[in-house]
């Protein structure tokens, strides 16, 4: 039921109460009962008047854009409006009750005291609807905000360099006339991470425990593109492997490190995965490009950054020297 719907029966019961109440009653009773009518038909309709004022103000100057404006003009309107109807309220009760009508030093001092009351109870008003309106605003604003995030994060987890596809279909076409039972071993370790990128991109965080899974499809695909050259290591503790990170963050990092770091038989890449107090390091002998360009690896761990950022306070680590560089990634616990 509307707010205007309930004044409305409010005031159409107590006229009906007045006039079937004033035949059973005194004259001075009913003067004191329609006195009494008059005062609550009167604060009805201030009331009314004001919300259907703020109703208006709300679309032609909402408070979070014209927060000042809109204080002085709805202050000023509601007074002027409630005082206008306190007046006329006023004059029928005097001309209902008395054959004088009122003077003017009746009028000027029910208007002060109109006006000392009505000012500090349409500015508690003003209050409590600016609260109102700055809380949805709040709301709205972290709905939006978290809106955002998602879908950044649906973007950040669906990374993938493009190469990875290309190169890979390449390797399975030479296989195909090469050796038959390879290239559908092959074949299948390649579905089964494509199968994990799609999965992953329905959820936020994976277990260790299936994250390196996936790693051991993907590093099969590795070993066979680039054979003796990439060398890998992994040595998890089996109590962390419950413990959580953001899905294809160790096959970013293994990425990371192949595309920025000179490979061949000479000197073949090698890569340390292991875990330790609370924490899951990728490591690899560092023996960057040539054509490398300072920095340039960035990207790819300002995305780890940010993918991390969501879920917990704890930092990414990064350690480099002339022999080795480390990256350090915290594993999240549903505590965090």
């Amino acid at each position: 039921m509307s707010r205007k719907l309930i004044i409305q029966l409010v005031l159409a019961l107590v006229l009906t109460a007045g006039v079937f109440l004033s035949l059973y009653f005194t004259d001075a009773e009913r003067e004191l009962y329609l006195t009494a009518g008059l005062i609550t038909i009167t604060l009805a309709l201030v009331w009314l008047c004001n919300w259907l004022l703020t109703r208006k103000l709300d679309k032609k100057l909402p408070w979070l854009k014209y927060g000042n404006k809109r204080f002085y003009w709805q202050l000023g309107l509601g007074i002027l409006l409630s005082l206008l109807i306190i007046n006329i309220s006023y004059l029928g009760l005097k001309l209902g009750l008395t054959v004088d009508p009122p003077n003017q030093q009746q009028l000027i001092t029910m208007n002060v005291l109109g006006t000392l009351i009505l000012l500090p109870t349409i500015s508690i008003n003003f209050g409590i609807q600016f609260l109102s309106n700055w809380k949805n605003a709040q709301l709205a604003s972290e709905q939006f905000q978290k809106e955002t995030i998602r879908a950044e994060l649906t973007t950040l987890k669906n990374h993938l360099d493009p190469h990875f596809l290309f190169n890979n279909l390449n390797i399975l076409s030479s296989l195909i006339s090469k050796d038959k039972n390879l290239s559908q071993s092959y074949l299948e370790k390649f579905a089964d991470v494509y199968r994990n990128i799609l999965q992953s991109s329905k959820e936020e965080l994976v277990t260790l425990n299936d994250e390196l899974k996936f790693i051991a499809s993907y590093l099969y695909l590795l070993e066979i593109r680039f054979e003796d050259t990439i060398q890998t290591f992994i040595d998890v503790r089996k109590e962390d492997h419950l413990k959580l990170i953001p899905p294809l963050t160790l096959q970013m990092l293994i990425e990371n490190a192949i595309k920025h770091n000179a490979i061949s038989e000479l000197r073949p890449l090698k890569i340390y995965v292991s875990s330790q107090n609370g924490f899951i390091s990728v490591k690899n002998n560092y023996q960057p490009k040539k054509t490398e360009i300072k920095n340039s690896n960035n990207s790819g761990l300002d995305n780890i950054r940010r993918r991390y950022s969501y879920f917990t306070d704890k930092k990414v680590q990064i350690f480099e020297n002339t022999d080795s560089f480390i990256v350090k990634i915290p594993l999240i616990e549903l505590e965090d």
